[in-house]
């Protein structure tokens, strides 16, 4: 046997495997796989298994993203035959790849806000197709309007952090804010080649002139004019809303709002200053104007975008023709909405402002920030965001569709804990001299191991949940991994007899299954839980090895539902709930 080759296969299947489950790989799937590949290794298991442990150990002690990063670089191969293997859906070609060197795909968020599950769609499309080809993926912040959308300094990281969280690794970044001097280049560019002029109308006169299909006067004068407004643009002789640029379109164009659109206007950054550059600016290109510049400068083969930016296409168009550039591959796709959450940033932000949510992470909200800490794996937004693709037409996603498809990824790396919510403390009577309950981690996979709770007639005291203890009272019933007894009240005193701890009894006669805490031995617990839009605090007590869980583990409890481990003092746990 080679230990070299072993350790190859073990740390190759336990990756792929951690890729697979949210960044924990399973000892027995790894050994079976490592079989599997290899039956010649079979007649020397023995020796194997520790090797492979050791291995996985160490797998587990890796961050996704890296393993991700490993699967990709040494077995990409394998991830594609993982992924057909499993009957998951693929994105169907790009159009016209024959047509550039290298397909170069972006996302661009504006900094105003966190990502949310929307705009996770054009982020993991746009990163699978540039993956997919071996292009080029590139992370854009558009920041360019600090009175409207004003971008919020700390989203900057936090959009960062929600795309390390699912995964995505970008090849280069480009903050628009920082890139004012290119976008005033192409402007005088623009103007020199007549594509663009500078229109001091009155707003309600654009808007007006617009909407007639009328050309500005401003429109018909000479370039060396123009480029002097721009100039006195630049120098501040105008103020806010006395100067624009326009681009020259077609004024007889359907949409009035493509007719000589804005593409540069005048800000007072003394009164909004930008949170990166603050008040050095005060002309700004519009989304269109910087948006279009950068795709071409950043050579982006293929855009995707939801088709609410049909019209912003149309108008970049126009700009190209005057520059004489070629416009990228456009795929718009349909908007997308997740039934029992809020996407809408708007109605996000004015419900944190009016205190009606926390933050960002409130547990009712869909952001990225907020699914993560309710234990939701980034496995999950992507399969459900390649599932729904490019397609044009609108998709809605219900949020138990969610929590199916987060279930299938959780249950098998979730381990099993015993948490009684509004807890009663009842008395074991007439119990032999020791019970020993063996409650394993996972039933599926016992190789993770068990833990015994001794239970003695001087210590025969436990914790159910009071909602049991009022339905099953006067019945039998089989306390988990421990017993059968019958829950009786006498004198408003509750306690449980003892009948057996044969297994088989309870199945013969479908016991139901309790979960229970050894009152001397407890942590309280506290689980965040999002009830018809409101949020209502569980109390209750955990056993004694949920004190030892980490923050950010995602486990089971017991006939509750998965959670995520979100603060431990050692005494004291909060929980948030994921799902059923």
């Amino acid at each position: 046997m080679k230990k070299d080759r072993v350790r190859e296969l073990a740390f190759k299947h336990a990756v792929i495997n951690a890729v697979k489950y949210g960044g924990k790989a399973d000892f027995k799937a790894v050994i079976s796989k490592l079989f599997r590949e290899d039956p010649s290794l079979k007649p020397y298991a023995r020796d194997i298994v520790p090797i492979v442990r050791k291995v996985v150990e160490e797998v587990n002690k890796r961050k996704l993203e890296e393993l991700r990063k490993i699967l990709e670089e040494k077995w990409p191969g394998e991830l594609s035959k993982r992924e057909k293997g499993e009957g998951k859906k693929s994105l169907p070609p790009l159009p016209n790849v024959d047509k550039f060197k290298q397909i170069v795909t972006r996302f661009a968020p504006n900094p105003d806000f966190v990502l949310h599950l929307g705009s996770a769609r054009p982020a993991i499309l746009s990163y699978e197709y540039a993956r997919m080809y071996n292009g080029k993926f590139i992370l854009r912040f558009e920041d360019t309007d600090p009175k409207t959308k004003t971008p919020i300094l700390e989203a900057y990281e936090a959009i960062r952090e929600d795309l390390r969280w699912l995964g995505l690794k970008w090849d280069e970044e480009y903050i628009q804010s920082l890139r004012m001097d290119v976008y005033y280049h192409y402007a005088r560019e623009l103007i020199k080649k007549g594509g663009a002029y500078v229109c001091t109308c009155p707003h309600d006169k654009i808007r007006d002139y617009r909407k007639r299909g009328i050309a500005c006067e401003h429109s018909m004068e000479e370039a060396n004019i123009q480029l002097e407004r721009w100039d006195k643009m630049l120098e501040g002789a105008y103020g806010e809303g006395e100067a624009v640029l326009r681009v020259r379109t077609d004024m007889k164009y359907p949409d009035p709002s493509v007719r000589d659109w804005i593409a540069f206007r005048i800000i007072d950054t003394s009164k909004n200053p930008h949170p990166l550059v603050g008040d050095k600016y005060i002309v700004w290109p519009t989304y269109n104007f910087a948006c279009g510049v950068d795709d071409h400068l950043m050579k982006v083969s293929h855009i995707l975008r939801a088709k609410e930016h049909q019209t912003n296409t149309i108008k970049q168009k126009y700009m190209y023709r005057h520059l004489g550039w070629e416009y990228p591959e456009a795929i718009h796709f349909g908007r997308l909405n997740l039934e029992g959450m809020i996407l809408s940033k708007s109605k996000i932000r004015k419900g944190i402002e009016e205190g009606r949510y926390l933050s960002w992470d409130d547990p009712r909200l869909g952001t990225l920030i907020s699914l993560r800490k309710r234990g939701f794996l980034p496995e999950t937004v992507w399969e459900i965001m390649i599932d729904v693709g490019v397609k044009s037409s609108s998709a809605v996603i219900s949020l138990a569709n969610l929590c199916a498809v987060n279930r299938k990824y959780i249950e098998p790396r979730a381990n099993r804990y015993m948490f009684v919510p509004n807890p009663v403390e009842i008395n074991l009577v007439e119990i032999p001299e020791k019970l020993i309950a063996k409650i394993p981690y996972h039933p599926s996979f016992p190789d993770r191991g068990f833990r015994s709770i001794l239970i003695t007639p001087d210590n025969a005291s436990i914790f159910i949940p009071g909602e049991d203890l009022e339905s099953l009272k006067n019945k039998e019933v089989r306390f988990l991994g421990l017993a059968n007894f019958k829950l009786e009240i006498i004198k408003d005193k509750p306690f449980a007899k003892y009948l057996n701890d044969d297994t088989e009894y309870a199945k013969r006669r479908k016991l139901p299954i309790i979960q229970w805490v050894p009152v001397n031995r407890y942590v309280r617990v506290e689980v965040v839980k999002v009830e018809n839009e409101d949020i209502v605090i569980i109390k209750g007590v955990g056993e004694e090895d949920v004190g030892k869980l980490k923050v950010d583990d995602k486990v089971q409890f017991y006939r509750f539902g998965f959670v995520r481990i979100d603060e431990n003092l050692g005494d004291r746990v909060k929980a948030y709930f994921t799902h059923e």
